[in-house]
């Protein structure tokens, strides 16, 4: 029994050994073998070079500079080394006012009881030079890079910027930068060599490298001449009307490429992290506004799409204020027009008119038009910080809604879906997918972003009159002062009120402008919004001056001849 006993406990304490055995060897073994390779392998990555953007005639719009990050070796450093290093290196990179506290830097880290540690980040080329020509011993370089944007502010809101990630790596926010990060930023390297006990490479040793792959570049279907008239007029125009905030958009109604856009206040994308991080929303893709009377032209162009109206269709409810529900809805100037026609209603900006319009149209098919023309869902531009209001469920909608929005009161949309929506009218009927980016390319493979149709929301001829109805609005309505003498062109002014605590602050305003031209072929659709403008609340009077500003330049730059 004894011996029975002996044999049991020796089998007992082979089979836990061999159990344990298998623990470390095969279940272990992974993390083993990477604590191990940690201990005689260092690993350094090799940063791949973001890709650069260009304008539409492939000048540089942002670019990667070369950088060096100083790191030091304080094993190999004594005491009194390390505070002579910390000076010189001090003294070479900054004025003598901050010598000490740099210096006072330095020595705390090459202090730290490790092998290697970070000194200073984003060097340019010139002060490695200047500290390469100190010969110092215990220190060196990695080589990194920085962005570069040449134009400074230019196309901020477009841009984005890059920052850092959680892991201090690079990473774009915002615009282009964020929403084609993955595309820029390429593929990071990695170079791994043997290292002695002090943590210096073994020039012996074994050593393996994975190349980095650059980022791709992106080529831009935004014109830098009209990107620079659309900024410069805003700047006059924030000054001018004395706007809490300005945006405009251009876009080829064809295509949807769009081929500019612009925001203030803005921001310097080089000293991103100088400015409020409210500066950084794009107003064009994320705010969210109501649009006003431009939004007439499309409810309008829904009716007589549906043929449930016409041009000289009178409106038989226009000869004073419409009351519905205990709302009492007026026109904008207190005048009322008797037997107006729908031509006259655009003209006039007659709330009473667009009132007499929904009823035609009815709740089911207006519902259906706000889908089909892209509101309540996001247009797809390819910037990141892209809003998409929701729009209420239809059987929300009451009798007095659908008469306020109508004329755009009571419903948010976003400066891109409203110049998408009118672009359909201008191209013909076809809503269009925007796009900022042209192609996307890098040394092997050119990636062409071809326009989109996302849908046919109106027949040829149904656009066509509204189109001619438009250019009655601007030529007859209250901005026929502005207009470019000479040229035809088709557009719809918009004051709409700011909704503040349940109700509409007469005050205060969104201010805006949405056209197109030429006439027979649109090449180009603007929209130009200001908010809160305080020289005057009316989009006639501040929006489009500056739309035709805008219009007046793009006829010049694109060789447009005048057709009156």
């Amino acid at each position: 029994m004894r011996i029975y006993s002996i044999k049991v406990f020796f089998f007992l304490f082979f089979a836990a050994i061999l159990l344990r055995l298998f623990y470390w060897q095969v279940i272990r073994a992974p993390f083993l073998q990477s604590q191990a390779e940690g201990q005689y392998f260092t690993d350094v990555k090799v940063g791949a070079l973001r890709g650069n953007i260009y304008y539409s005639d492939l000048s540089l719009l942002a670019s990667s500079n070369p950088s060096y990050s100083l790191f030091g070796l304080p094993k190999t450093l004594s005491s009194s080394e390390k505070v002579e290093v910390s000076y010189k290196l001090a003294r070479a990179l900054v004025d003598k006012e901050g010598v000490e506290d740099l210096a006072k830097s330095f020595i705390n880290n090459l202090s730290q009881d490790l092998y290697w540690v970070s000194l200073k980040k984003n060097l340019t080329f010139a002060q490695k030079k200047q500290i390469d020509d100190l010969h110092l011993s215990g220190i060196g370089f990695d080589q990194a890079t920085s962005r570069f944007y040449p134009e400074g502010s230019t196309s901020a809101h477009l841009l984005g910027f890059v920052g850092q990630d959680a892991k201090g790596g690079a990473k774009g926010y915002f615009g282009l930068e964020g929403y084609y990060d993955g595309e820029l930023k390429g593929i990071t390297g990695l170079m791994r060599h043997e290292k002695d006990a002090s943590g210096l490479p073994i020039l012996t040793g074994n050593f393996f490298a994975t190349n980095a792959k650059n980022g791709k570049d992106l080529v831009l279907n935004i014109d830098r001449s009209v990107q620079f008239i659309v900024e410069n007029a805003l700047k006059q125009g924030i000054e001018k009307y004395g706007a809490k905030a300005a945006s405009a958009v251009v876009m080829e109604p064809s295509s949807g490429a769009v081929l500019a856009l612009a925001s203030f206040p803005n921001y310097d994308v080089q000293k991103y992290f100088d400015f409020p991080k409210e500066f950084f929303k794009n107003s064009v893709v994320a705010d969210q506004y109501e649009p006003g009377s431009t939004f007439k032209v499309l409810v309008m162009a829904a009716a007589i799409n549906e043929d449930l109206l016409k041009p000289d269709t009178k409106c038989d409810i226009c000869s004073g204020p419409i009351s519905i529900s205990g709302f009492s809805i007026r026109t904008w100037d207190n005048k009322y027009y008797p037997d107006n026609t729908m031509k006259d209603v655009i003209v006039h900006s007659d709330n009473t008119g667009m009132v007499f319009t929904a009823k035609k149209l009815g709740l089911d098919k207006f519902y259906d038009y706000l889908q089909n023309f892209g509101f309540g869902k996001s247009t797809n531009i390819d910037l990141q910080d892209e809003s998409s209001p929701a729009i209420r469920s239809k059987n929300q909608w009451r009798e007095i809604d659908l008469a306020t929005a109508s004329f755009g009161q009571g419903i948010a949309v976003t400066p891109i879906q409203m110049v998408t929506a009118v672009s359909a009218i201008a191209n013909g009927g076809f809503l269009m997918e925007p796009h900022v980016v042209k192609e996307i390319k890098d040394d092997k493979s050119i990636f062409e972003i071809k326009p989109k149709i996302k849908k046919q929301v109106l027949k040829q001829s149904a656009a066509d009159t509204v189109k001619a109805m438009m250019v009655s609005a601007v030529d007859e309505g209250e901005a026929k002062f502005v207009k470019v003498k000479g040229f035809s062109v088709a557009g719809k002014t918009g004051t709409a009120q700011i909704p503040v605590a349940g109700h509409y602050d007469a005050n205060k305003t969104i201010a805006s402008f949405v056209g197109f031209a030429p006439i027979d072929k649109p090449k180009f659709v603007i929209l130009v919004r200001y908010d809160q403008p305080t020289s005057s609340i009316y989009g006639a009077e501040t929006a489009a001056p500056t739309f035709f500003k805008i219009a007046k330049e793009l006829f010049n730059y694109y060789k447009i001849p005048p057709n009156e």
